[in-house]
């Protein structure tokens, strides 16, 4: 597919409107997500919830809103997925919530608990839900549209693959290791999107007017290749970085040989396997269309993080090509992943690596 910079006619995978349109992705349609008058209405910061306000996506959507109430482990009062009597408690008062599920919007009962958390939230005087979801992912639209029927305003994100993948928790260790292993096809190209980008997107939606109702899929303002993101990391740091596309069968015995639990093992081969087949190697201009600039590109993001140290010090000349080696896991075992919370428990199916992708 090509660059699709005009989203005024996209539609999505699964049929339902993108950034110009709304509905259920069914063809059914759904007035609470119109803009209405409530729609058009400002909600202040302190009357905005923050899931997974300590994780990846949600520590930054937090920043942006000082005195916004974040659902974390951690929280006051304290939040967890898993657990429904949390879900009251962080509710009080809210009038818009940021949904960030862990593990994974797509993950074996997400679309239940989301949908459940969504009407509970309304029936408390939530009127508008954003929920983060992933682009190209289909088994997400189920999560989409269990938010949608509670009948709130609604706005969907979803997300391309993260950058800051590759510099917190989830690929950081393979980068310094020197190889990043993923199950994506030859030469696949992605449309990287900066975490700092969607946590602009996730703010003007819960905060201000005009996003009811939409489905926006965000990208960086070009593709990439994987072998060419981790080579511009590698020479913002002067080291040999590799990346090195494998089948999802090998993918799966690399996690299971790690200590994965067969449900990580399962969850992370499928989807990577699709959404990293080449169905999203095309741009939106949706990030512009929410916030009035461009998105911003990778290399600066690559600069930044490597001006911050996120890869340790700069080598002082390339390094030498390394040597070939044992596989590694592509994750650390902990499975501190860029969406969610930092999981407790290190085999616990908590801190998605599937950060917008």
């Amino acid at each position: 597919m090509h660059e699709t910079p005009d989203t005024t006619n996209d539609t999505s995978a699964d049929g339902s409107p993108n950034a110009s349109g709304n509905g259920d992705g069914d063809g059914s349609p759904n007035a609470s997500g119109n803009d209405s008058a409530n729609g058009n209405r400002a909600i202040a910061a302190e009357r905005v919830l923050v899931l997974g306000g300590t994780g990846k996506s949600g520590r930054r959507v937090a920043r942006r809103l000082p005195g916004a109430r974040i659902g974390s482990r951690a929280g006051t009062p304290p939040f967890r997925w898993e657990d429904p009597t949390t879900w009251g408690p962080v509710l009080e008062g809210m009038e818009a919530v940021f949904l960030c599920y862990v593990p994974d919007a797509a993950a074996p009962g997400a679309p239940e608990t989301i949908g459940a958390f969504s009407e509970l939230a309304v029936a408390r005087g939530v009127r508008r839900l954003v929920l983060l979801s992933g682009r190209g992912e289909e088994r997400t639209v189920e999560s989409e549209r269990a938010m949608r029927r509670a009948g709130a305003e609604w706005t969907v994100l979803r997300g391309s693959w993260f950058a800051q993948n590759f510099s917190e928790d989830f690929l950081l260790d393979a980068v310094l290791g020197g190889e990043v292993v993923l199950p994506a096809a030859p030469g696949v190209a992605e449309a990287f999107l900066d975490a700092e980008d969607i946590a602009d997107c996730a703010v003007a939606a819960l905060t201000g007017p005009g996003h009811a109702g939409r489905v926006y899929e965000l990208t960086g303002p070009r593709l990439l290749t994987f072998d060419e993101a981790v080579g511009e990391i590698g020479a913002a740091i002067g080291r040999d970085v590799r990346f090195r596309a494998v089948p999802r069968g090998r993918y799966a015995e690399i996690l299971a040989g790690a200590g994965m639990p067969p449900e990580v093992v399962a969850l992370l081969t499928e989807v990577f396997g699709a959404v990293l087949d080449g169905r999203n190697a095309h741009l939106t201009g949706d990030v512009a269309a929410i916030l009035g600039r461009a998105p911003r590109d990778f290399s600066a993001y690559v600069a930044e993080a490597a001006a911050t140290g996120a890869w340790g010090e700069r080598s002082p000349t390339p390094s030498a090509p390394r040597a070939p080696r044992g596989e590694r896991s592509p994750i650390p075992p902990t499975l501190n992943g860029p969406r969610g919370e930092r999981s407790p428990r290190p085999s616990a199916l908590n801190g998605s690596p599937m950060d917008g992708r």
